[in-house]
Order: C-alpha cells, then sequence, then structure tokens
C-alpha cells in the first residue's frame, strides 16, 4: 500500500511567512554585530594609541577592518534581501492559488500592501547607510587623528579604506532595486521567483 502525503498550501504559507520573519530577524542582527565590530574596533584604535612599546603596531591593517565590517554588512543584508525577494515571490503565488487574491486581502499580490511594506523596510536600509557612513567616519578620524605620521606614511591604506566604504554605502543605498516588486509579477503573468 503506498499513501502519498504532501504538505497543504495553508502550511506551506505559513512557514514560508515564519522564513520571512527569520530573513528579517537576520538583517537586525547584522546591525547589531556591525555595530558591535566598529565599536571593537574603535576601542582597540584608542588602546593601541601612540605610546611606550606600540610603534611597532600594525595600525594600518586595524583600519581595514572597518571597511571590511561595511561590505560584510552589505553582504548580508543583499543576502536578507535576496531569500526575501523569493519567499514573498512564492507567498504570492500561494496567494493567488485558485484567484483567491480576487476574494480575498493578499499582502504579497497587491501591489497596495506590498508597495506600503518596502517603504517601511527602505528605513533598514537608510539606517544601515547611516551607520556605515558614521562608522567609516568615526573609524578614519580617529585614525588620523591618534596616528598621524603612521597615516601619513601609509596613505593608501586611508585611500582603499575609503574607497571600499563608499562601495559598501552606495550598495546599500540600492539595495531597494532588489526588492519584492508583485506589480511585475502580475503582469507578466509568471512567476519569476528565481531571479
Amino acid at each position: 500500500m503506498s499513501s502519498k502525503s504532501h504538505v497543504d498550501a495553508n502550511y506551506r504559507f505559513i512557514a514560508a511567512y515564519q522564513e520571512v520573519n527569520t530573513r528579517i530577524a537576520q538583517r537586525h542582527q547584522a546591525l547589531a554585530l556591525y555595530v558591535t565590530l566598529v565599536v571593537s574596533l574603535l576601542a582597540a584604535l584608542v588602546a593601541l594609541k601612540p605610546g611606550e612599546g606600540s610603534s611597532n603596531l600594525p595600525i594600518e591593517w586595524l583600519v581595514l577592518g572597518f571597511p571590511v565590517a561595511s561590505t560584510c554588512l552589505a553582504f548580508l543584508n543583499y543576502k536578507a534581501e535576496r531569500a526575501i525577494t523569493n519567499l514573498r515571490h512564492f507567498l504570492s503565488t500561494l496567494e493567488r492559488l485558485d484567484d483567491a487574491h480576487t476574494r480575498l486581502p493578499s499582502y504579497n499580490t497587491d501591489p497596495v500592501w506590498a508597495v506600503g511594506a518596502n517603504k517601511a523596510r527602505r528605513f533598514q536600509d537608510y539606517a544601515s547607510a547611516v551607520l556605515v557612513a558614521g562608522g567609516n567616519a568615526i573609524g578614519l578620524g580617529a585614525v588620523l587623528k591618534i596616528y598621524p605620521e603612521r597615516i601619513a606614511a601609509n596613505q593608501f591604506v586611508i585611500w582603499i579604506t575609503a574607497i571600499i566604504a563608499l562601495a559598501s554605502l552606495f550598495a546599500l543605498l540600492f539595495m531597494p532595486a532588489w526588492s519584492y516588486r508583485p506589480s511585475e509579477e502580475i503582469n507578466s503573468g509568471t512567476d519569476s521567483g528565481k531571479d
């Protein structure tokens, strides 16, 4: 006797929404991780300030920690955004089963709801961008003030740090380009959750 079992669409919908909530929580955790890394780097810069026996410490390498943290935040935000977008395409597909979206409010299918959610989530991108700009500016300012001679001799480190930090900042500001848009999916008549 072979019995086929399947997971009902309602359970799939609930599971996908739990995954969306998990990804949103991961974005918040990435911000907390970034703040922790930047504060730790600033503490290390201050603790290693010039004094007895600290003249040979590799401060130049420590400065590169600021753009590395910014780049990691941009990558983690991108990963979460793509996962949320894919999950919302899946949820929209489930909302449209048997044309249910024509009879019931559909958060992921109806652009009125989805666009509003995207606008609200945009503030996560603003917060990330402000933290990246502020964290790198404070880090560069601190290193220029505390270690002016070392940085004067190694200006390429400042340029590399600034360029990578700016690239991370622009990536965070353009994150909404990868956000979920239900109007494209409905207008094209396809389930394009495989972007």
